[in-house]
């Protein structure tokens, strides 16, 4: 008897022990999906199925997310814009919902009804304005001002991400390498922190990084299964706007599921064009270890590709002609200019690395503080890591001195990884520098309105993600 008391007694102390069990999730929606713990910053989230299903997927299983991210989203737009956010939920509903395809309006209505299912009070016309928000300010909201003569000076288009695409003679292996840096305010950048596993009923699965809420990457760095790696920087100082075209972020999304080829992912990016969020595209098709670089305009659009070279982005212009008519303003010959600059610091590290470039070799340029204007290594708004929170000018006309912003996070795929469909990803800086929010508006003036949006940016280590078995 002893004994048997005794085996009881631990049989009661394990099950007392064991971590409790979850909730059962009886939405039959909820089957194929799952969310990770996260790890080193970063939230792997899976989702498969319809587009309803992933819709819902992803609103429930991010919904404290989301509902967070809205309202940092919302202080941005009506902070930058001097609008009301009335006037962005008009513009979803009237100007934007009627270009997006039935299969993205049941995916963001999943994602209503899946905050919804959480408790948590947005809306479709919510769920839209945060998909589009890198195209409704300032794309849109300029295209308004303007058409209703409502300003004369257009707000200025932010400069976001620094990347390259590189092939052939200039990496280790021959094979294709692709990185990239999230630039954003501060504020946004910190919750840009998903990695999404999305496995579609139709189309190509996808690995990509994004902000929650987002039914695309956002800052566009992502592979699918038919063996393309994409990601792009906005182009500076561009203006243009078609209210009657396809928003950006439908183009995005789906260029990214059901493109095979870079033939696919140029005739989808340009079918319906908008001019919203216009940018920069660098397209890598592993099966052809081919590269492309789509720089993506309103009126001007250009295709160059090579099976033996690279090409960068930094938020600067490059055809002539789309200087001329969409990027005016855009200081070409300015070198103290951010773009400029990194422009110049990209071809450097290609021409002295040529034939070396491999995955350390990415993460290393990605975390780069060497100034080539100033010809010293400090961070700033002038390096590949941006630290315009560090720098005395700022980013003007984007950012003005110390302004909260940079690179936020950073991804690297080489050949071998895309394959596999996977890529490396580090949250932060990843050159090791922290941001302290709390630190930097005691230090400085100006951006009190941030205070609640706010918050640190910590460094983390590289991790490799890939899809879910």
């Amino acid at each position: 008897m002893g004994r048997i008391a005794g085996l009881l007694l631990a049989f009661s102390f394990l099950l007392s022990a064991a971590p409790p069990a979850r909730d059962p999730q009886t939405d039959s929606r909820l089957r194929k999906a799952f969310r990770r713990p996260e790890q080193n910053g970063w939230n792997y989230v899976h989702l498969e199925g319809t587009p309803s299903e992933i819709g819902f997927q992803h609103g429930y299983l991010l919904a404290p997310e989301i509902e967070d991210v809205q309202k940092v989203v919302v202080l941005g737009l009506t902070h930058d814009s001097k609008k009301e956010y009335a006037f962005f939920r008009a513009a979803a509903e009237k100007v934007l919902w009627p270009h997006v395809e039935p299969q993205y309006r049941e995916e963001l209505k999943g994602i209503a009804e899946g905050l919804k299912a959480k408790g948590v009070a947005l809306d479709l016309w919510d769920v839209v304005v945060l998909n589009a928000w890198l195209e409704l300010s300032p794309y849109y909201t300029n295209w308004y001002d303007k058409e209703h003569k409502l300003v004369s000076v257009m707000r200025p288009i932010p400069e976001h991400c620094s990347a390259f695409v590189a092939t052939g003679s200039y990496t280790t292996d021959g094979k294709i390498i692709i990185a990239h840096n999230n630039w954003s305010e501060y504020k946004e950048g910190s919750r840009w922190n998903v990695i999404f596993d999305i496995a579609p009923l139709k189309g190509h699965r996808m690995l990509m990084d994004g902000m929650p809420g987002l039914i695309h990457s956002g800052d566009d760095f992502g592979v699918n299964s038919a063996g393309l790696a994409i990601t792009e920087t906005t182009i500076g100082s561009f203006e243009g706007f078609d209210p009657n075209g396809v928003p950006e972020f439908v183009r995005a999304r789906k260029a990214m599921q059901y493109s095979a080829s870079i033939d696919d992912f140029a005739r989808i990016m340009k079918e319906g064009n908008n001019g919203g969020y216009a940018n920069t595209w660098l397209v890598a098709d592993n099966k052809n270890n081919e590269i492309a670089n789509l720089e993506l305009g309103l009126k001007h659009v250009t295709l160059a590709r090579t099976k033996d070279g690279y090409f960068v982005g930094a938020n600067f212009p490059a055809n002539p002609e789309l200087i001329r008519d969409e990027a005016g303003n855009f200081p070409v010959n300015d070198m103290s200019v951010s773009a400029n600059a990194r422009h110049v610091r990209w071809d450097q590290l290609m021409a002295e690395n040529k034939g070396k470039i491999d995955v350390a070799a990415a993460q290393r340029f990605l975390a780069d503080h060497y100034d080539t204007f100033d010809k010293k290594t400090e961070p700033s708004e002038r390096t590949l890591c941006g630290h315009i929170d560090l720098s005395p000018r700022g980013s003007k006309p984007w950012q003005p001195e110390y302004g909260p912003a940079g690179a936020v996070q950073n991804k690297v795929a080489n050949g071998s990884m895309v394959d596999q469909m996977a890529f490396t990803a580090a949250m932060g800086h990843s050159c090791g520098l922290s941001f302290k929010a709390a630190q930097h508006l005691k230090e400085h003036s100006g951006f009190e309105w941030q205070k609640d949006a706010l918050r640190d940016l910590d460094t983390h280590a590289w991790t490799t993600f890939r899809i879910a078995q």
